[in-house]
């Protein structure tokens, strides 16, 4: 197991186009670090960086105390999981998972012993000779997996390994990593574009954008403490309702907004200079009131849309100022309001965030 250091990293291609600008990371020994994102943000570009497929035009990349940075891919000790699971069709199982120890020269009892062990981990063990044409998606995957951990890596990488395999498959595949990288305690570093896989999994999430990151932090201070729109926005479901600010001095880090022509309390991290915010509240944060409900922070609206989910009802509100937005109400026993109905929308201050436009 090895920590990541990545020190001012900047990768170009091309005429100058530059892929990754001048980024900073830490990722701690044993932790299970993802960099999410849309195509095109510098994600895949950084973890094949780490893993020494392409050189930086500029840094520093550090496993521990050990500078990587020009050290070639196959000295670096990872194990990586590719996209598309990378297997030897004309290899059984067993020698697509022995086939990294077996280029290290590994004797063969100790071949028979890890492989059968790293199997039986990923829960493949009876599987030795079959073919991976034979095996389904999941399975592959799963193989995949233990080839890269049965030459037991500083550091687990891991391209998108989920995005072929259907929903059900991908849960069942995802519960499996996570199991294992506990178990291991292996530095992970996942890349996805999914941000419910990136929730689940994470220790720490990095979003990434046009080469930078947008934010770094938990998957709870991500979601419920957004740095920017663009956070939020990619970040599960949320409303962006565009407003002035009336008043940075509250307690605790609050402000007053004023949304719709409705003065509204929540947090921020910092005041925006031009005096013009955006409150970011989540569906599920925000209590649909009947009108004459309390007005207690609160903004008046109209049901435009009602979605019967099962699980929740989401509602579609216009307010005054013809912003729109989504509020999920949960349980069984929840109240049901017709669409046309005037109603309150009640903000939580504690859950309400201001960030600059």
């Amino acid at each position: 197991m090895s920590s990541i250091s990545i020190s001012d990293l900047s990768v170009s291609y091309g005429s100058g186009i530059q892929v990754i600008d001048h980024l900073d990371l830490e990722i701690a020994e044993g932790s299970f670090f993802t960099l999410l994102g849309p195509s095109g943000c510098g994600k895949t570009t950084l973890l094949r960086v780490i893993a020494g497929f392409v050189q930086p035009s500029a840094g520093r990349l550090c496993f521990g105390a050990i500078d990587m940075t020009r050290l070639p891919a196959h000295q670096r000790g990872i194990g990586m999981v590719f996209q598309d699971y990378a297997l030897f069709p004309d290899k059984t199982v067993f020698d697509n998972v022995a086939y990294g120890l077996r280029a290290r020269k590994t004797d063969p009892t100790t071949i028979q012993r890890k492989v059968g062990e790293y199997l039986e981990r990923v829960g493949m063990q009876g599987f030795e000779d079959r073919y991976p044409p034979a095996l389904s998606g999941g399975q592959r995957q799963r193989v995949a997996l233990a080839r890269a951990l049965v030459i037991e890596p500083r550091v687990l990488l891991m391209d998108e390994p989920l995005s072929n395999l259907d929903s059900k498959l991908r849960l069942q595949i995802r519960t499996a990593i996570a199991d294992l990288q506990r178990d291991i305690g292996i530095t992970t570093v996942f890349v996805t574009h999914d941000q419910e896989e990136a929730l689940a999994l994470s220790d720490q999430i990095a979003l990434m954008r046009q080469g930078r990151i947008a934010q770094l932090g938990s998957p709870q201070e991500i979601y419920q403490r957004p740095a920017s729109t663009y956070v939020a926005d990619f970040i599960g479901a949320a409303n962006l309702l565009q407003g002035e600010i009336l008043d940075g001095s509250t307690e605790a880090g609050g402000l007053t907004i004023r949304v719709a022509g409705q003065a509204l309390q929540a947090l921020a991290q910092a005041l925006p200079p031009d005096g013009l915010g955006c409150l970011i509240a989540r569906p599920e944060n925000i209590q649909l009131l009947t009108a004459d409900g309390p007005l207690g922070n609160s903004l008046p609206g109209q049901v435009r849309r009602k979605q019967y989910l099962g699980h929740k009802t989401t509602y579609n509100i216009e307010l005054a100022d013809q912003q729109q937005l989504a509020v999920d109400c949960f349980g069984p026993a929840r109240r049901e309001f017709a669409e046309g109905q005037t109603v309150r929308l009640q903000f939580d201050p504690q859950t309400s965030q201001v960030v600059p436009r």
